[in-house]
């Protein structure tokens, strides 16, 4: 019977005991790993950028830009007189991947655009011009608020422009553009761009000379 109450209180006092720290609080189990899982994923970016601003942009961001400037003409390559234009921009984009160059000077993203712009030539005639135009752009990532790009594009256009230098209606362009986003917010940019455009129509008509001209345009890009 000693024996019996022996044990009971033994077992009792083992069940009633709970483990003890160095300070005499309970010790816990190992920490739940979900929970800290769970904090990671929070803190994951969620916006435009892939990190901070202007340290590049995520997959899959968009932009939309609405540009106005004008273009000044030049007689060179061929083309006799110097064609001045009016000109208004509506583009839109979509960055191909990730950053690319990580560690590099030159590291930034890839993004395919499609632009429509339109505008009046001023001289040496009053004639109407449109085109469309897809570019492949590349903007630097530099961990600031300033992202300068650089891009090529070559697309179609119509026009009334006429002799001696294009031929009518149908015309191809090619342009090669450089400039530089200033961000006011996180995703809203003030967009300043300087290129070359030529128009001509690659001999399906003559006369084909060509018209040059160094364009200047001035906008806001949207990136969501």
């Amino acid at each position: 019977m000693k024996t019996i109450v022996f044990t009971l209180i033994f077992v009792g006092s083992a069940l009633a005991t709970p483990s003890e720290g160095a300070e005499g609080e309970l010790a816990l189990g190992p920490t739940d790993q979900t929970f800290g899982e769970t904090a990671t994923f929070a803190t994951q970016p969620t916006g435009i950028w892939q990190g901070e601003v202007g340290e590049g942009f995520r997959p899959g961001v968009q932009t939309l830009s609405l540009e106005a400037g004008g273009a000044g003409g030049f007689a060179a390559f061929g083309g006799r007189q110097a064609h001045d234009f009016a000109l208004n921009s509506l583009s839109y984009g979509y960055m191909l991947g990730k950053v690319a160059g990580e560690g590099h000077w030159y590291r930034g993203n890839w993004e395919i655009r499609g632009e429509l712009f339109g505008g009046l030539q001023v001289s040496p005639s009053r004639d109407w011009l449109v085109g469309l135009t897809p570019h492949l752009r590349y903007n630097f990532a530099t961990g600031t608020r300033w992202i300068p790009f650089a891009d090529l594009g070559a697309g179609v256009s119509a026009t009334d422009i006429g002799p001696p230098d294009a031929s009518g209606t149908f015309e191809f362009n090619l342009q090669a553009n450089t400039g530089v986003h200033w961000f006011m917010r996180d995703n809203l940019a003030l967009t300043l761009e300087v290129g070359y455009m030529h128009l001509s129509c690659a001999g399906i008509h003559t006369p084909n000379l060509g018209i040059n001209t160094v364009k200047g345009l001035f906008g806001v890009t949207w990136f969501f």
